[in-house]
Formats: structure tokens, C-alpha cells, sequence
């Protein structure tokens, strides 16, 4: 680094440090409401450190509400998520990246227009065919979508396939590998990166789900940590101290998670073509 760049770059990491302050300020105000007693959540001006210290907002947060089995049924509905995410996405990926076929980009393209029309647009058909279904107050309509892939995963995940050298492949059919072995062999054990990316962005959004399980869920005995949350507030009131609580207890986990896998999400992001 010379001299003419050492400015900029320490603007840069100015930068940088000030929005890392602004996006961690949230979770800071989280952990410390969760930590205050109640005549100084609602204080104004804000009281930043709490005084004194209320570690019972955990224990009874998590005692009030079944949090075990909450806990249970969110991690049940995130692991089928994220294996029918991995499966499906990567069987389309690889059919739209690999195996060269007519009508194989227009078939892309109208995948990636699918991603145009917001939820909120596809809501009342999706609920109506999942009642006719018979698939109400079950798991299905929060697990079985994951297993038909998703626009965004698809595209990550073929981008990431064209990455792969076709020699590796090519050379495979020489010797009588069909596509399946393929796929399972090579293309797979070199896509680990992304699989996990993708593997990582559909654990978050089944974990962090609320609109889905209220919808589709009536027995509060299948309800996920979300809609668990939502048991702290009343008519008139909330409890917001145990809410925090147990938010702070309901976040840590995807911190953790991001954390041992940063490295591999970046790798999966920049190697798929979308970065920047």
C-alpha cells in the first residue's frame, strides 16, 4: 500500500466501522431492554446499561411459553427446509447450468421472472390449494414449497455450476458417468460452498418465519419460536422484558451460525457471480 492509497482506505474503514455501529445497535438495544426492569424499558431518555441487572426476564421468559417445544418444531421445519432447498435448487441448477438442452435460457429467464411477484400477490391461491389439499394446521405448507426450489437459490446455485470447469465433466461421460454421477460425484463435492450459502439463507428465513405458521398453524402445540414471541403481548400491554428475552435467546443462534460460516457464505457469494 503507498501513500496515495493510505487515505482513501482509512476513509473506507471509517466507513465501514460507522455502519457496523448503526447495524449493531439494534442488537445491543435487545440485549439491554432484555436485561432492565420494568420502569426503565419505557424511559425516556433511553437507559443504555440497566440498573440493576434483571436476569429473571429469562428465566421467566423462557418458562412462560413451552420454549423447548417451540424450539422443536422450528428446528424440525428448518432442517426438511433446508435439505428440499439444497435438493431442488440443485437439481434445477444443474440441469440449467450442465446439460446443454433447447429452450434450457428461456426456461431461466421465466424462473427469474417468477421473482418479480411479491408473496403477498401469491398468498390467497397458495392458502386455497393447500386447503384443498387438506394440509392445514400441518407442517407441509411450511416445508413442502422447499422442495419445489426458488428462483433466487436456482440462479445462485447456476452460476456457481458454470464456475466448474466442463472438462471435469466431459471427461466423466468418456468414461461412461451418466449425468447422475455427475451431479452426486463432482459437481456436488466442488459446490460446497454454495450449497451451504443456499443451505444458510433457507435455515434463516424458516427460522425467522412468522407470517408463514400464522397463516397455515390453528394448534398452539405445532407453533414455531416466532409466534411463540408473539404470546408476550396482551390487548393492552406487553411484557417486554421477557419478549426481549427471549429474542435475545431466539437471535443468538444465527449470530453463532453466521459467524462459523462466514467465511464459506462469502466464498459461496463471490464465486456465484453476484457480487458486488
Amino acid at each position: 500500500m503507498n501513500r496515495h492509497e493510505t487515505p482513501a482506505r482509512v476513509v473506507v474503514y471509517v466507513l465501514l466501522i460507522w455502519l457496523s455501529i448503526i447495524f449493531i445497535v439494534p442488537f445491543v438495544w435487545l440485549v439491554s431492554t432484555s436485561l432492565k426492569p420494568d420502569s426503565q424499558i419505557l424511559h425516556f431518555p433511553p437507559i443504555w446499561i440497566p440498573n440493576p441487572v434483571q436476569w429473571k426476564n429469562y428465566s421467566e421468559g423462557l418458562t412462560s411459553i413451552p420454549f423447548a417445544l417451540y424450539l422443536g418444531n422450528t428446528l424440525f421445519i428448518c432442517v426438511f427446509s433446508v435439505l428440499g432447498t439444497v435438493l431442488s435448487a440443485s437439481l434445477v441448477a444443474y440441469g440449467l447450468s450442465r446439460i446443454p438442452w433447447r429452450g434450457r435460457e428461456v426456461l431461466f429467464y421465466c424462473i427469474i421472472g417468477t421473482m418479480l411477484l411479491p408473496p403477498q400477490v401469491t398468498m390467497v391461491p397458495v392458502f386455497s390449494i393447500f386447503k384443498s389439499l387438506g394440509w392445514l394446521d400441518t407442517y407441509l405448507p411450511l416445508i413442502f414449497p422447499h422442495f419445489l426450489g426458488g428462483a433466487f437459490n436456482v440462479f445462485l446455485l447456476r452460476q456457481f455450476f458454470r464456475t466448474i470447469p466442463k472438462e471435469l465433466t466431459e471427461a466423466a461421460r468418456i468414461d461412461g458417468a451418466n449425468e447422475w454421477v455427475n451431479y452426486r460425484y463432482i459437481v456436488m463435492p466442488l459446490a460446497k460452498p454454495a450449497l451451504w450459502t443456499v443451505g444458510l439463507f433457507a435455515f434463516i428465513a424458516s427460522w425467522n418465519d412468522y407470517l408463514g405458521p400464522l397463516i397455515y398453524l390453528f394448534d398452539d402445540r405445532k407453533y414455531t419460536l416466532s409466534l411463540g414471541l408473539a404470546m408476550f403481548r396482551s390487548q393492552y400491554s406487553a411484557q417486554w422484558g421477557q419478549m426481549m428475552a427471549v429474542s435475545t435467546v431466539v437471535t443468538l443462534p444465527l449470530i453463532v451460525l453466521f459467524f462459523f460460516t462466514q467465511r464459506t457464505f462469502v466464498k459461496g457469494i463471490t464465486m456465484s457471480g453476484i457480487k458486488g
